[in-house]
């Protein structure tokens, strides 16, 4: 089954959307039904289908994020134990563990079967700059 994986590269925390990649990939496999699952390679971030017309809702999904988990150097985060990789590092794997970190899209005529404001996205839950890696899998 045709498989890749691509990169996305962020600038600190929130999200970043790779519909297009996931489009492309799915043009290039030449498959007309079939699954596309969508899995990222860390623990440090999350995936996200959500709304890609107002992008005032990607900075209230970003806001509501932050003050559910704020960093650990907040005094109502010192239960934290994990403080090595620094503030933000804990609070993002539990973001992580909120969100998910794949999902399955249905292909019908070889097209991504999304509704018509919906894009994939990179949930980034770490504050300074990360190469992340996502693999597309295509299932027929």
């Amino acid at each position: 089954m045709p498989q890749a994986i691509i990169s996305v590269s962020t600038q600190g925390q929130g999200l970043y959307e790779f519909t297009d990649q996931a489009e492309g990939f799915v043009r290039a496999t030449g498959v007309s039904e079939g699954l596309l699952t969508v899995f990222v390679r860390h623990t440090s971030c999350s995936l996200l289908i959500q709304e890609n017309a107002d992008p005032d809702v990607q900075t209230d999904l970003s806001t509501f994020f932050r003050r559910l988990v704020p960093p650990s150097s907040d005094p109502s985060m010192r239960w934290i134990v994990h403080t090595s990789e620094g503030p933000d590092d804990m609070p993002a794997h539990i973001k992580a563990a909120l969100t998910q970190v794949s999902f399955g899209i249905p292909v019908t005529s070889g097209k991504m079967v999304l509704g018509t404001w919906q894009g994939l996205y990179l949930f980034e839950h770490r504050d300074r700059p990360h190469r992340r890696e996502i693999v597309l899998h295509m299932s027929t």
